[in-house]
């Protein structure tokens, strides 16, 4: 078993890696890091568990520990759910202790030397955490993207062969992307907000570093061009895309590409049956009908029209966020990087 922990555990995205890890078949969750006023808690006690799924009981007995280098320094690899400007420093020190880090958090995820990976499109970028050995850091730091980049630069995925210079998006996002006291309620309820703080340039910049050739010293983005409208709207869990990608080609043969598509690897305990679920409806995704597909795993398509036109959904703190994480920790396994 892998010996794993959490950065950051009691938080959204934090009780999101609890959920996913507490009887993960390769890792052993045996460490939870929170704020001060946590540690030395029963993690049990420590947390205010708000998510639709039962609390897991096996992590209920595990003392919280502060969020420092010597509380994870046992483990193999640790789960960042920090805000980014603390995670930032503390993912530095843990990787330069031997650590692998698998981060949530956008600190790290446009620095020349760190993968920034969504496993079923790059995962060849995992070749750079051996230039951060090169460089002297004896563990690694990987990312995984903002979440509506995942839903976005999935949804792309099966479009590469044709090829695309334009992409436009519109999204309408979840509040719980905003964690638990991110958006007041009567702020967010018989509203939609048109801005979200930062999110349209991480639109505009990750998918063309995710989708960007790595020739094994640096990646050369990809040379599209994103333009992104990010909206928060009154729902809890499931962002929502609308893009346009200039695709001339006939819907058949798009319609085709989706339906035909496969992960290029199997076999991992977090991967979903289809990465990505065409839906011929013409009222689908819809995020109540569609988030749990895949156990959150699953990105669904659908509303293809001429243009090219379509619709993406996903569920943003499986699929979006801690999910995404996970499943770069089991290639990482997979590949042998530990």
């Amino acid at each position: 078993m892998i010996n794993v922990g959490v950065l950051g555990a009691t938080g959204a995205v934090g009780q999101r890696f609890v959920q996913l890890l507490s009887d993960h078949p390769w890792f052993n969750l045996q460490t939870l890091t929170a704020s001060e006023r946590s540690a030395g808690k029963r993690y049990g006690d420590a947390v205010n568990w708000r998510l639709d799924v039962p609390f897991p009981d096996s992590a209920a007995d595990v003392i919280v520990s502060p969020t420092t280098v010597e509380a994870v320094r046992d483990c193999d690899i640790v789960f960042s759910a920090l805000p980014a400007d603390i995670a930032k420093g503390i993912e530095e020190e843990v990787a330069a202790v031997g650590v692998g880090v698998c981060s949530n958090a956008s600190s790290h995820r446009m620095d020349p030397d760190v993968p920034l990976v969504i496993a079923e499109v790059n995962p060849d970028h995992l070749g750079m955490i051996d230039l951060q050995h090169d460089h002297g850091r004896d563990g690694f730091i990987v990312t995984n993207p903002n979440c509506s980049t995942i839903m976005l630069t999935l949804a792309l995925e099966p479009l590469r062969q044709f090829n695309f210079s334009k992409v436009f998006v519109a999204t309408m996002q979840a509040i719980s992307g905003a964690g638990f006291e991110g958006v007041a309620g009567m702020a967010i309820y018989d509203n939609v907000i048109p801005y979200i703080k930062g999110e349209e340039e991480k639109m505009a910049s990750e998918p063309r570093k995710i989708m960007g050739t790595f020739n094994g010293s640096e990646v050369e983005p990809a040379t599209f061009l994103v333009s992104a409208c990010c909206n928060r709207v009154p729902v809890i869990d499931g962002h929502t895309l609308s893009v346009w990608v200039d695709v001339d080609r006939p819907l058949d043969e798009v319609r085709k590409a989706y339906q035909e598509y496969r992960a290029p690897f199997s076999g991992l305990p977090t991967q979903p049956a289809r990465s990505i679920e065409y839906l011929d409806q013409p009222d689908r995704p819809q995020v109540r009908l569609d988030r749990n597909r895949g156990n959150g795993m699953t990105v669904s398509v659908g509303r293809l029209r001429e243009g090219l036109r379509f619709a993406a959904m996903g569920h943003n703190t499986i699929r979006g966020a801690a999910g995404a994480s996970v499943l770069n920790a089991e290639l990482i396994y997979k590949e042998k990087y530990l």
